[in-house]
């Protein structure tokens, strides 16, 4: 037991003993937690001293939560923040730690402890003394071993951190390498053994050349039923090879990778810590990389492959500024997407799709400066008659350099369906070895160890099934052929090569690649919108050609009710309600202006837009009379006028489709009938006789 020091008993008060002793316990990380016990040992040692100083044991609280973390943020200890939250509710009267670095590693952390415990009057104790934060002195020593934890983890990181930069700038620094990368017993980076690991990576940078999109790339390992390698990086299985369908980030991830250009390079992130203790990363700029070393290595393409392809992917980044001039052919009817240029303002026009009559009709829009100033948009033109012009001038000028680009597509169509092939074929002989390895593994156990027999059979059934899986996938794709070109199919696009224009409005040629050739002969196509629409179409070797095309319809000219349609609804509206008039319409095959049916509803928005009388008021300027209105002209109970119209004593017409009329005034002529029971017996009585008094009355 340690002796106490006269000096620091008497910073102990008895409030401080009335409340608890907080002992906390850490150590940085768990190799230190299992191997560094004497260190722990000490710690929880000063429990002695809280003792000494006059706390009881009940009344020392052990925090240590914290075992394994690191001290220099107080983010992600949950025990610190318990032990900041005691503190600075006044439940503590001491804190105790083997040193300030127990504590914090971190100044800002120390110093709001500090200033809590001398707001709460909370006694601080390590190995070397007591200290009271409400004192000048203590509290400025308290701060110095602060600021000197601090700096010395600085000074740890630093001598760390300077081994790894000397190794890096040398390349020797081992990495933990993407897969298709592995090092050899001699510790060099040398390509992955396995084979069919490196078809797999091989194809993914051949599909991305060919195609210019990772996101084709994903599209295209879908459809042929491939799968992409990956390495477990954490958990029992780390290391482990597994296989898995391709996704857009893991495309990115390679292509983005300098590893597989056979460069060594380190320091393309930076990580910060935020204002609420959360690490950021960024990505530097090249120039800013602490190492790049080119040809450290063996790799699947070249650094200038690499470059070109990190180009391309700059090209086709969807925030690449306002000026979208290489933004990638993409899905959808507009020809021309990402090469039109606004005539007024000189920035890029963008695309909007409409459905027409079930398809979709482009409009090239140039609205980039109105969403950022909140302007009124340049221009807005429909651009299916653009696109058929221009598609016009294509076929016309370029039909002689067809038949190389198209037998050029042909030889790389075969090229990509055989690696695509192979890469099927490698997944059937990893299963087979994998089934192979199961059974050989089998076989070499003790029979009567069944525990190990049965799992072992388990996993040999298990492979079984993965080989006849992988088998029937690999004979379905071989019988359906998709990227191999029959001889029938290659005579065909031989013919269809001959004749350019027959290429270019083949069905089955998809939009996407008449975009993708529009691409490699158009550098862009100026429009201007007046009175007509004026298209510069500027060619890749530099001719141009202006098109001048007459400004179609607007969108409520095509949607506006034909006029035979208004004339039919404003005769028929004399005798008919809009139900009526709806029915009628549709029997004699007549439509809206957009092609939807006649119902009751449009048809009164088209009176009312047309500003057309309705039926109700053509009747009521005939004269005709409401309910309410006979009722009182006649003197009658609104229900008897009801029952006069159903048996023929007044004329009603229907006024609308909820079921109301309007009532022709009958003449003087009118006979009344006769209205109460009739009399019970020939002879009357004075009861009867008032009865019929009263109702020859109403």
């Amino acid at each position: 037991m340690m002796s106490t020091d006269p000096q620091a008993s008497m910073k102990v008060t008895a409030e401080h003993l009335r409340r608890g002793a907080y002992l906390y316990v850490r150590q940085s990380t768990l190799r230190q937690v299992l191997h560094n016990t004497e260190s722990t040992h000490r710690q929880y040692d000063l429990r002695g001293r809280a003792v000494a100083l006059g706390w009881t044991a009940e009344q020392i609280i052990v925090i240590d939560t914290d075992q394994g973390q690191s001290g220099a943020s107080a983010a992600d200890r949950d025990g610190f923040q318990r032990l900041v939250a005691e503190v600075s509710m006044g439940r503590a009267g001491i804190v105790l730690g083997l040193e300030v670095s127990r504590l914090a590693r971190n100044n800002a952390d120390w110093q709001r402890l500090l200033e809590l415990c001398a707001l709460s009057g909370t006694l601080i104790l390590d190995e070397d003394g007591l200290y009271d934060p409400c004192t000048f002195n203590d509290r400025l020593l308290l701060g110095l071993k602060g600021t000197m934890s601090e700096a010395e983890l600085h000074l740890l990181k630093a001598r760390l951190r300077g081994g790894v930069l000397s190794k890096a700038r040398r390349g020797e620094l081992i990495q933990r390498l993407p897969v298709g990368l592995v090092y050899d017993p001699s510790g060099r980076v040398v390509l992955d053994p396995d084979a069919g690991v490196q078809q797999a990576v091989r194809h993914l940078f051949t599909t991305f050349a060919a195609t210019g999109s990772a996101f084709a790339v994903v599209k295209a390992f879908t459809a042929d039923g491939l799968r992409f390698p990956r390495r477990l990086a954490a958990g029992p299985n780390k290391g482990e090879l597994v296989w898995g369908p391709l996704q857009h980030s893991r495309v990115l991830q390679v292509l983005h990778n300098p590893r597989y250009a056979g460069a060594f390079f380190y320091g393309r992130h930076t990580h910060r810590i935020g204002p609420g203790g959360k690490p950021t990363i960024r990505v530097l700029p090249r120039e800013q990389w602490t190492v790049l070393i080119t040809d450290a290595h063996p790799g699947y393409l070249t650094f200038q492959q690499f470059e070109a392809n990190q180009a391309r992917l700059a090209e086709l980044a969807a925030a690449r500024g306002t000026d979208r001039r290489a933004s990638p052919p993409r899905e959808g009817p507009a020809l021309l997407q990402g090469l039109i240029v606004c005539g007024i303002c000189g920035t890029r026009m963008t695309v909007r799709y409409h459905t027409r009559a079930g398809g979709q009709a482009p409009e090239y829009v140039c609205q980039a400066d109105g969403i950022r100033h909140g302007t009124p948009i340049c221009q807005r033109i429909p651009g299916a008659g653009i696109d058929a012009a221009v598609g016009t001038l294509l076929v016309d000028t370029l039909t002689p350099l067809a038949l190389q680009a198209a037998l050029a597509v042909a030889d790389e169509l075969a090229a990509r369906a055989d690696q695509a092939d192979r890469l099927r074929a490698a997944t059937v002989q990893r299963a087979r070895y994998h089934a192979d390895l199961a059974r050989r593994r089998y076989l070499a156990v003790d029979p009567a160890n069944r525990l190990v027999a049965d799992a072992l059979e388990a996993d040999w059934n298990s492979a079984l099934r993965e080989v006849a899986e992988a088998t029937d996938a690999y004979e379905q794709a071989s019988q359906a052929a998709t990227g191999q070109l029959t001889a029938a199919q290659h005579q065909r696009i031989t013919a269809l090569a001959s004749d350019f224009p027959a290429l270019w409005h083949d069905p089955a040629t998809p939009q996407r690649e008449r975009k993708r050739m529009a691409r490699l002969l158009i550098t862009d196509v100026t429009l201007l919108k007046t009175d007509a629409i004026t298209a510069h179409v500027r060619l890749r070797g530099g001719q141009t050609h202006s098109l001048h095309l007459p400004t179609p319809l607007a969108a409520w000219q095509l949607r506006q009710t034909p006029p035979e349609v208004v004339s039919a609804i404003d005769q028929l509206l004399d005798d008919h309600t809009d139900a009526q008039i709806a029915t009628i319409l549709t029997s004699r095959g007549l439509t809206s202006g957009t092609g939807r049916p006649l119902h009751a509803r449009l048809i009164r928005q088209i009176r009312t837009h047309y500003q057309l009388p309705s039926h109700t008021q053509r009747l009521r300027d005939a004269g005709l009379l409401s309910l309410a209105e006979i009722s009182r002209r006649l003197a009658i109970h609104p229900n008897t006028v009801k029952k006069w119209r159903n048996d023929g004593l007044l004329t009603g017409r229907p006024a609308n489709d909820k079921g109301e009329y309007l009532y022709q005034l009958p003449g003087p002529d009118l006979t009344r009938p006769r209205i109460g029971r009739p009399p019970c017996s020939p002879k009357p009585t004075s009861e009867t006789t008032a009865a019929s008094t009263t109702g020859g009355a109403v």
